[in-house]
Parts: structure tokens; sequence; C-alpha cells
């Protein structure tokens, strides 16, 4: 296994889905950073290399006791989406940044389509219904030849 480190691994990571993901004028791309201490969002028009608008938990406006957790990328998610409905932009395409869905990235996203971004997707996963349990088979009703030969 060769020895790099986890920034060397989610760069890589980054590279590869930005070759996938592009953001237009009409639908630009959200971008997000998350440090330890911080997570970061922009939504960023790759055509005009703009940024369109922006949010940090390093903002008074969105600081709380701390911007390394779920509830500040919460915060950080419903103020990107208000300031990006704002703007007119209403459709986004989300670039995680090498991070994996799951935990800040998953709870900012999340956020952010609760406030009216990408109204299209599903805001909350969907209630699982419960698999009916598995009821043992009933025995075949196949005659065999020697219960034919009895009868």
């Amino acid at each position: 296994m060769a020895n790099t480190s986890r920034a060397v691994i989610r760069t890589a990571i980054h590279k590869r889905i930005r070759r996938k993901v592009r953001g237009s004028t009409e639908r630009p791309r959200l971008a997000v950073y998350r440090s330890l201490n911080h997570i970061y969002a922009q939504v960023i028009d790759d055509l005009q290399g703009q940024t369109i608008v922006s949010a940090s938990t390093t903002e008074k406006d969105l600081r709380g006791g701390t911007g390394g957790n779920v509830d500040a990328a919460r915060r950080v998610g419903k103020a990107i989406a208000e300031r990006a409905l704002a703007k007119g932009i209403e459709q986004v395409v989300f670039d995680r940044g090498g991070y994996l869905y799951h935990g800040r990235i998953k709870a900012l996203t999340d956020a952010a389509r609760a406030a009216g971004l990408n109204k299209n997707e599903a805001t909350a996963p969907a209630e699982e219904t419960p698999a009916p349990e598995a009821e043992p088979a009933p025995k075949s009703e196949k005659k065999r030849k020697k219960d034919e030969q009895q009868q």
C-alpha cells in the first residue's frame, strides 16, 4: 500500500469528480470544503469562472459554538440555499469535493434542499417499508415416481 496522506487521496478523488461535474450558468456547481473547525460552501459558475454566492461558518451570522459539527453544516446549507434563491438560482450541481457523502456534507446538502434548492430532488430519505418476513416455502406438490407407484 502506498504511503499517501488523506489530503493527497482526497485531492485525487476531487480531481476525478471534477472531470465529470461541471457548473453552468443555468445550473452552477455547489462546491463544499470541510476543514476540522469549519465548513465552506460556494455556488460557482464554471463557464465564467465566478463565485456567485458563498457561505461559511467563519461568518458572524453563521458562527455558532463551533463550526465543525453537523448543526453548523445545516446552518451553512440553509444560508447558501437562501442566498442562491435570492440570486435566482434554483438548480445546482453538487460537488462533494472528494469527501464522502456522509455527516456534515450530507447535512449541508439536505438543509440546502429543504430550503428550496433543487426542489425536484428528495429532501429526506423515503420511509422504508419493512420487508415482509420470508415465509417458509410450501413443499412442492410434485408427485414423485415413488408416490405414483404406491397409489
